[in-house]
């Protein structure tokens, strides 16, 4: 699950550092969570080039019933007060791949590709979760591969000790301003 919020350009994103900092360790064994990085990313960061100021944080269950509560509860109510009602983008994992010290992380990318019609689906998840096993060896901490049947899109989710490259048009890159565990 992940939601974003764009910021407008001059806003200071000390602000987005400050919410991490403050909100982060309160979902520490969060029910049913696996895990919650806390991602920004900045317009004029050169580490991390991105179009806009985003406040983006991307969460992986291991019941609905975390996602169900944590949208239904409290923390989503105030942050939405604050920050405005985002689109939550859903999808099916198909694996999710975690090293022992994936908390550590410093960064992530994310990268939504389409769904051809009428692809070989099983052919594809084969190929998505073979790629998130060997993302270990390229430096990735953490690997989610999933997909969206109703936009027929894939999502690749990793978490990094440094700076990765992304593909082109595809691919976000964020900085982690920390990691929630179960």
């Amino acid at each position: 699950m992940q939601y974003s919020f764009t910021l407008p350009a001059g806003y200071d994103m000390s602000i987005v550092d400050r919410r991490i900092r403050d909100k982060g360790p309160s979902f520490d064994g969060f029910p049913h969570l696996r895990f919650k990085a806390f991602l920004s990313a900045r317009k004029e960061d050169s580490a991390v080039a991105s179009a806009e100021n985003l406040y983006a944080p991307f969460y992986l269950w291991n019941e609905t019933e975390g996602l169900n509560a944590f949208l239904a509860g409290a923390g989503f109510a105030a942050l939405t007060h604050d920050l405005g009602w985002p689109s939550v983008r859903t999808w099916m994992v198909w694996h999710a791949e975690l090293a022992a010290d994936f908390s550590t992380a410093k960064y992530a990318s994310r990268e939504i590709e389409p769904i051809l019609p009428y692809a070989d689906l099983g052919a594809l998840r084969a190929r998505a979760v073979s790629q998130a096993r060997d993302d270990g060896t390229t430096g990735a901490l953490a690997s989610v591969v999933a997909f969206d049947p109703t936009a027929w899109t894939t999502v690749r989710f990793r978490l990094w000790d440094s700076v990765p490259s992304v593909g082109a048009g595809t691919g976000q890159l964020y900085d982690v301003g920390h990691v929630s565990t179960s």
